[in-house]
């Protein structure tokens, strides 16, 4: 089962943190179809903030057709989704936490870190479009 964690520095609310929390554990092949998510109560429960933020997010993510809501029996991944395994990211992962050591080595923290992704990223996708 996923654990939630926030970051309250990441100027990401917390509900849009859970929605990319799960997207990214299906994505990873944490989650797979038919598993359960956390009840509200659970995820109020460990993080400390307020139910609604939690049933915002789980609207959100069941709209979008990534869970689905079961009345009395709890919250599951959509049978529809589609995640990778985690073995196929191996070499990935690997080469990532290589390129994380030269990085600290170099100097950069982990909000210099995800900058530098979340520029390269943009770039990158900028460049798709325009090729």
């Amino acid at each position: 089962m996923i654990e939630f964690h926030l970051d309250t520095a990441s100027g990401v609310p917390p509900y849009l943190q859970i929605v990319q929390q799960v997207r990214q554990a299906i994505s990873l092949g944490v989650l797979r179809a038919g598993d359960q998510l956390p009840t509200i109560k659970e995820v109020v429960g460990s993080l400390a903030i307020n139910p609604n933020t939690v049933a915002k997010a789980y609207r959100e993510l069941d709209l979008a057709g990534v869970i689905d809501a079961r009345r009395g029996q709890g919250t599951f991944v959509a049978d529809t989704v589609e995640g990778s395994s985690r073995r196929d990211y191996g070499p990935l992962r690997a080469e990532l936490v290589d390129w994380l050591g030269r990085a600290r080595a170099a100097g950069l923290d982990d909000l210099a870190i995800r900058a530098l992704v979340d520029s390269t990223l943009r770039t990158e996708l900028r460049l798709r479009a325009v090729g």
